[in-house]
């Protein structure tokens, strides 16, 4: 493909599978909002701050598509997607008290709002929730794998918190931390949907196949766009992870290719973050030298299409097209 033809080709979309999931997304959203209630005012407040700034809900969409995908023809999927979701906004409200985080989906942080207590109490609701939901669901197994999600979340975000500001991390622990901290709840939301249609040992693997490559793609994405993109688009404000030492693949590609002529900038900016207003421009700077950010790019483009390759033995039904257009997304995504 020429670069006109590229200009001309549509983008990668996913209002077929919304257009597909949306009556099973409505009786989600009904879910979440059940059990979002509480006689603790506070609770459905802050949790709905959260919840209510997702609009795409990726990961509960990712359980019903791939239930549907693998021929479920009951709701036994609603449940567990809304588990999926509980569990993911648990993780960004006790992230964002982690981090520091200012803002979280375009809105100001909730710890910001609420306080640092409240959030990390309301997180730990939420996941009391999802556990409440997947019980109800009525499988053992779905339980299982979000129960190990959840595990694997936790262990992946300690890895990374012990490896902050580390400028000798290698790619391998990078791709290990992203795996365990966003590409396993892809993962499990992904093969608990299958789990919950009946499907195969087989397709269960080939949708957790998909759901971690989508995952992998979806963080290397996320990574670069902190470098490219900006708070209006993203919802959170540009240049968080360089601001708070975090080591992304973008940060490792430039430091590699920029060698001991930047190493005084990196240490002093991301080992010792003594930074100045200036120093994300130059970062931005040398991202743009050191092909850092199409690299970390076409990093994930690897990805997308390995999650695409999963699905090839399943019916080329309408779920199918809509999920590899998933795929597509998560790489050309802008937010």
């Amino acid at each position: 493909m020429d670069a006109a033809q590229a200009i001309a080709a549509p983008k990668p979309s996913i209002d077929a599978l919304m257009a597909l999931a949306g009556p099973d997304m409505a009786a989600v959203d009904a879910l979440i909002r059940e059990h979002m209630d509480s006689p603790v005012p506070v609770i459905p407040a802050l949790a709905d701050h959260l919840i209510a700034g997702s609009a795409k809900r990726l990961r509960p969409l990712l359980t019903i598509a791939a239930a549907r995908l693998a021929g479920a023809r009951d709701d036994s999927c609603l449940k567990l997607a809304a588990a999926v979701e509980f569990i993911h906004t648990a993780t960004l409200l006790h992230d964002d008290v982690v981090d520091s985080s200012q803002l979280r989906r375009g809105r100001v942080a909730a710890h910001l709002i609420w306080g640092a207590p409240s959030s990390v109490l309301v997180g730990d609701f939420l996941f009391a929730r999802a556990f409440e939901l997947m019980v109800g669901a009525g499988s053992m197994a779905a339980l299982e794998i979000l129960a190990r999600a959840s595990r694997v979340i936790s262990e992946g975000e300690v890895l990374q918190l012990t490896r902050s500001h580390d400028l000798d991390l290698t790619q391998e622990v990078y791709i290990e931390i992203i795996g365990a901290k966003t590409a396993e709840l892809f993962a499990a939301a992904a093969e608990a949907g299958a789990v919950a249609a009946g499907a195969s040992p087989e397709r269960c693997r080939a949708l957790r196949r998909f759901g971690q490559d989508l995952g992998l793609a979806f963080q290397l994405v996320d990574d670069a766009l902190d470098y490219s993109g900006d708070a209006k688009t993203l919802g959170k404000n540009a240049g968080d992870d360089f601001r708070e030492g975090k080591v992304t693949l973008p940060l490792l590609y430039a430091m590699a290719r920029t060698g001991a002529a930047e190493r005084d900038f990196w240490q002093r900016t991301v080992d010792r973050r003594e930074q100045t207003e200036a120093d994300f421009d130059r970062a931005r700077e040398l991202m743009g030298q050191t092909r850092a950010l199409d690299d970390t790019l076409a990093l994930a483009a690897r990805y997308a299409d390995s999650a695409k390759a999963a699905l090839a033995d399943f019916p080329s039904n309408s779920w199918r097209p809509a999920l590899e257009d998933l795929a597509d997304f998560s790489v050309a995504r802008k937010a």
